[in-house]
C-alpha cells in the first residue's frame, strides 16, 4: 500500500475519499466535527502540493435517494471555516455534466466537494459504470476513509480499476499502523475488552482475539447470552437465544488456549433499560425473573481493572452497560479511567466507547482512538478490509 507522500500529484486532479459523517442537528448544523478535522492534514498536503482535489464522502444512509436533510452542504459550510483562504466549491451533484464541467474547471490548490455520493444507490452496489463516472478526469485515488473501508463500496473500492496512481492518506495510515499493533504480534500481557448488545456483531473479531489476547473481558448486554450459555438464570437480560452454542465453543476455545475470559462477577440491575433508575447490584445466581442487567457492578470494575493495569497492549470496542443512561454508566466510565491509567499501548473504536473516554475526560492518555468502529472491528478480525485491499 503506498502512502500520500510517495506519489506526486502537482497540476493532477486528485479523488479524495474521505468520512464527513458527522452528526446533524435537527437544524442541520454539525454537533461534532470530529471526523472532518481527522481529514485536514491530508487535504492541506493535496492542496499544499499544487493538487486539484474533489473530495467524496456519504452522510448518514438516505438509501440511494436525494435527502437535502443529508446533504453534504453543512460539511462544505465547516470546511472554508477551517480552511480560509482555499477555494471550496460545493458540487449540486455527484456524477453528470455540470459536475465534470466543475471537475475540468479546477485550478491547482482548489477543492470541489461532490454530494452525498450515497445519494447513488450504484454507490453502495459497487457498481462499475458509477465507479467510472466517478473517477472521470481524475488521476490520482486517495483514500483516507478509515471508517469506510469495510465496505466495498464504489467510492471506496470501485473506483480504484479507473485510477493510475492511489495511495493513503495520513489518517488511514495512522489507523493501519496502530491496529497493526493488536493483529501483528501485540506486545504481552494482551487485554481485550468487547461490550455492547450483540454476539452476532462480534463473532469474528471474538473467534480472532480468542487466538490472541491474554485476557477477553467481557460486558455490555453480550455478557448475558454468555453467562446463560454457562447455564446461570440471567433474569429479563438481553440474550441470543441463537448464539448460545458459539459462546459456548469461544469460551471452550479461550480454555484450550489458556486465555482468561471474563464474565461480570456482579451487575446493575433494573427494571427495564428505560426506567433510569437501577434496582441495586446483585452477586448471586440466578439473578431475579423480573430484573434486568444495565451495568457491570462494582466487583466486576475491580476485577477488570486487575487484568487491565497488567496489559501492555489493549483494545476497546464496545461499552459494558446501558451508557447513554447516566445510572447505568458508571461501569464504562471506571473502565475508560483504568484503560487511560494503565500505560499500556491503547486502541479503542465504536462510538460508545469513544463517548465513555470522553465522558471520563482521559481521551488524551488513550494511543490511539479510532474513526471507525465497525472498520476497527473488521480489521482486528481479519488484518485487513476490502478499502485497503483495493489500494494494494
Amino acid at each position: 500500500m503506498k502512502f500520500l507522500e510517495e506519489i506526486e500529484v502537482k497540476d493532477k486532479t486528485v479523488f479524495l475519499r474521505v468520512d464527513f459523517n458527522v452528526p446533524l442537528d435537527e437544524n442541520l448544523n454539525i454537533r461534532d466535527d470530529t471526523r472532518i478535522k481527522a481529514s485536514l492534514p491530508t487535504i492541506k498536503y493535496l492542496l499544499q502540493k499544487g493538487a486539484r482535489l474533489v473530495v467524496a464522502s456519504h452522510l448518514g444512509r438516505p438509501r440511494g435517494q436525494f435527502n437535502p436533510k443529508m446533504s453534504l452542504r453543512p460539511a462544505a459550510a465547516r470546511l472554508r471555516q477551517l480552511l480560509p483562504g482555499t477555494q471550496i466549491i460545493m458540487s449540486p451533484d455527484v456524477i453528470g455534466p455540470e459536475v465534470e464541467k466543475l471537475k475540468s474547471g479546477l485550478k491547482a490548490g482548489e477543492l470541489l466537494l461532490l454530494e452525498n455520493v450515497r445519494f447513488y444507490k450504484q454507490e453502495t452496489d459497487n457498481d462499475p459504470e458509477f465507479s467510472r463516472k466517478l473517477a472521470e478526469g481524475c488521476q490520482v485515488f486517495v483514500n483516507d476513509a478509515f471508517g469506510s473501508c469495510h465496505r466495498a463500496h464504489a467510492s471506496v473500492v470501485g473506483l480504484t480499476s479507473f485510477m493510475a496512481e492511489k495511495a493513503a492518506g495520513y489518517l488511514l495510515k495512522k489507523e493501519v499502523d496502530y491496529l497493526k499493533k493488536i493483529t501483528d504480534r501485540p506486545e504481552k500481557p494482551f487485554v481485550a475488552i468487547l461490550g455492547g448488545a450483540k454476539i452476532e456483531d462480534k463473532i469474528p473479531v471474538l473467534e480472532s482475539l480468542v487466538n490472541k489476547a491474554d485476557a477477553l473481558l467481557i460486558g455490555g448486554a453480550m455478557a448475558y447470552t454468555f453467562l446463560k450459555a454457562r447455564g446461570l438464570g440471567v433474569g429479563k437480560s438481553l440474550v441470543e437465544e441463537d448464539k448460545l452454542e458459539i459462546a459456548r465453543q469461544i469460551m471452550d476455545k479461550a480454555e484450550q488456549n489458556r486465555v482468561k475470559l471474563l464474565l461480570p462477577l456482579d451487575h446493575v440491575l433494573a427494571v427495564s433499560v428505560d426506567s433510569r433508575e437501577a434496582a441495586g447490584v446483585v452477586e448471586n445466581y440466578p439473578l431475579p425473573e423480573d430484573l434486568v442487567g444495565v451495568d457491570i457492578g462494582p466487583g466486576t470494575v475491580a476485577e477488570y481493572r486487575q487484568q487491565i493495569k497488567s496489559a501492555r497492549t489493549i483494545f476497546w470496542n464496545g461499552p459494558l452497560g446501558v451508557f447513554e443512561v447516566e445510572a447505568f454508566s458508571r461501569g464504562t466510565v471506571e473502565i475508560a479511567t483504568a484503560v487511560a491509567e494503565s500505560g499500556a499501548m491503547s486502541v479503542v473504536g465504536g462510538g460508545d466507547s469513544i463517548a465513555a473516554i470522553q465522558k471520563a475526560g482521559v481521551a488524551e492518555k488513550i494511543s490511539h482512538i479510532s474513526t471507525g468502529g465497525g472498520a476497527s472491528l473488521e480489521f482486528v478480525a481479519y488484518g485487513t478490509l476490502p478499502g485497503i485491499e483495493a489500494l494494494e
